[in-house]
């Protein structure tokens, strides 16, 4: 741990706290020393700086991604409740614009870095193929997952799924829960035996395996990554399910009109706007008329910001001080960029798709997160054995921002069943009502 050595710096570190957490305090900051600025909120969390001589470039602009490379690094650390600090941090970011002259000259007054040894950079990816190229998407997924199957294996089900679970009652574990999703999915696409159904980026093939095993359709699943497919075609193998299987191909070199039915979950969120209409453009071709297609995905909720017109400096100064969105661009998810789900739908429409039904998920995703993040913390030290402190790092970061937007409404995931119209029919009505079916 690096400590201040003069009282000058150590004053200058207080005086820039203490303007940013002002009006009253609701966190406490601890320093090298020992000494600490104390909350004025009862339960506040702590925020434990580790490395008081790396403040400056932990607030260097944009904010987004030098405090997050700050924490991956471990400069500083979080006691207590880990999301409450992003509200504290989402309510200082609404002030710290205004505050900027003063906070600058304060941060002008931090020490600088005096490390002689080499300042470690957390990982992260620059993609210069061509923008929504098959070989950036390759490398792009590549990057999301070469953490390898073993790391995700800590915290994921045992069933490997890898997005959000459904929780009736909010009590089951997260086995109970993924199963259930994957049964909501089925019963949503009237699943037939007999039926081919495509999985697009079916990940370790939870889908695959259960619509193939509990509901007799044949299954073609499709990834861009090697170890998903190997790992996928072993428990398909190992289950002696002939007639499914999982390939590696990007989905826009498939054939068309040959599926029942086709599933997508959570692909559109890595898409972009750029992308929406080469998207439903070619599921479409691959739905059989009268067929049936799931897209589940998370979409941005518009704020008030982009509903209120805002003064082009303001709006300027805001994304160079603040960077919303650079770590989950650098650190997590190349190429990835939420859409409104009214735009996603629209899109849809567009193409000759009927909106049928659609349900917002976002409190079940709270539930799945929570769960993955308690595991990932419970195999902490394998976590870091399999990759590195960094890695797990991120990912904890992660996941508590991603909690953060999905309890504040600010991100959502919804599930949109589509129908593709035959001759101007329209859909039969199910022989079985379930309760959350369609």
């Amino acid at each position: 741990m690096n400590e201040l050595q003069t009282s000058p710096e150590l004053t200058a570190v207080r005086a820039f706290f203490s303007e940013l957490f002002s009006e009253p305090s609701s966190v406490t900051v601890r320093f090298g020393d020992g000494t600490q600025l104390e909350a004025q909120i009862a339960g506040a969390p702590t925020i434990v700086i580790k490395s008081p001589t790396s403040l400056r470039r932990m607030f260097r602009p944009p904010l987004d991604r030098s405090l997050s490379e700050a924490y991956i690094r471990g400069d500083f650390d979080i006691e207590g409740d880990f999301i409450k600090v992003f509200e504290i941090f989402h309510m200082l970011a609404s002030k710290v614009v205004g505050k900027l002259p003063t906070l600058a000259h304060l941060w002008l007054s931090l020490p600088n870095e005096t490390r002689s040894a080499q300042v470690i950079t957390p990982r992260s990816t620059r993609l210069y193929d061509e923008h929504r190229s098959r070989e950036r998407s390759r490398k792009a997924t590549q990057y999301r997952y070469d953490a390898g199957n073993d790391f995700y294996a800590l915290w994921l089900d045992t069933q490997m799924v890898y997005s959000c679970a459904y929780f009736s009652t909010g009590d089951e574990d997260l086995d109970t829960a993924q199963e259930h999703k994957l049964d909501l999915i089925c019963h949503k696409l009237r699943l037939e035996p007999g039926e081919r159904l495509l999985d697009i980026g079916c990940g370790w093939g939870g889908l695959v395996l259960h619509a193939a095993k509990h509901y007799g359709v044949n299954v073609l699943g499709i990834t861009l990554r090697q170890p998903q497919q190997f790992f996928a075609n072993q428990r398909i193998a190992a289950a002696n399910l002939g007639s499914t299987v999982v390939k590696l191909i990007d989905y826009r070199d498939l054939t068309g009109g040959t599926f029942d039915k086709i599933a997508s979950i959570g692909i559109f969120e890595h898409l972009g706007h750029a992308q929406l209409s080469e998207y439903f453009a070619q599921v479409y071709r691959l739905l059989k008329p009268g067929g049936l297609f799931l897209n589940q995905g998370i979409s941005v909720h518009p704020s008030p910001a982009w509903r209120e017109p805002r003064p082009a400096w303001k709006r300027l100064a805001e994304n160079a001080v603040l960077g919303s969105g650079t770590f989950i661009q650098n650190k997590v998810f190349p190429d990835s960029e939420l859409v409104p789900v009214s735009e996603v739908n629209l899109a849809a429409e567009k193409f000759g798709f009927e909106i049928y039904h659609l349900e917002n998920l976002r409190e079940h995703y709270v539930l799945t997160l929570r769960h993955w993040l308690k595991r990932l913390d419970d195999h902490r030290t394998q976590a870091i054995q399999l990759t590195d402190e960094a890695t797990y790092r991120a990912w904890k970061l992660y996941m508590s921002t991603a909690i953060y937007g999905f309890e504040t409404g600010s991100i959502n995931v919804n599930q949109a069943l589509f129908y593709k119209p035959l001759n101007s029919r329209n859909l039969p009505l199910p022989h079985v009502r379930h309760c959350h079916a369609v």
